[in-house]
């Protein structure tokens, strides 16, 4: 090598080596700054790791099991009877415009559409109990059409459905 060759490889060796001290220095203040700064604490976190960690069901076995399965039924169908859908209105309008309307107004999975005596006539002559007792239980046809009981929203109290029923009927008179 000649000695251009050989002060170019000790300049370079140079730089590299302190280029990589520099490096070393830098991650050393960094990790200092790090460590003396205070730890985020979050009051929750062992409320969130309790609920993430929580099992995803539980065991009921004899009498026990029984009388806690049949407290948790009774809890959910109070809490279901308090929620009153669409403010405890009776209003068979009303009650088409917020839920029925999604299904008859489309023809959703065979729904008969809002006014069309053709569709409505036969559902008609079985009677209104029937056509009630459907909406309220729920029906699967024959001819693959189906209404969910309460169209779907179990909030409706009996009397709501049987409102919207009938102004769903009168509708296609």
């Amino acid at each position: 090598m000649t000695k251009s060759d050989q002060s170019f490889m000790r300049s370079f060796s140079l730089l590299i080596a302190g280029l990589g001290v520099l490096t070393l220095i830098l991650i050393g203040g960094a990790w200092l700054i790090y460590d003396h700064e205070p730890k985020e604490i979050n009051p929750e976190t062992p409320k969130q790791v309790a609920e993430r960690i929580a099992p995803a069901g539980a065991v009921y076995a004899g009498d026990t099991g029984r009388a806690a399965m049949a407290a948790a039924q009774e809890a959910a169908a109070k809490a279901a009877a308090s929620q009153v859908a669409y403010g405890g209105s009776t209003d068979g309008k009303t009650i088409y415009d917020n839920l029925c309307h999604s299904c008859h107004t489309a023809g959703i999975a065979g729904a008969p559409k809002l006014g069309d005596k053709s569709n409505w006539a036969p559902r008609i002559a079985q009677g209104l109990d029937t056509l009630v007792k459907h909406a309220i239980d729920g029906y699967k046809g024959p001819d693959g059409n189906m209404m969910p009981a309460k169209g779907g929203n179990p909030a409706l109290t009996e009397e709501q459905v049987k409102n919207a029923v009938h102004w769903i009927v009168d509708q296609a008179k």
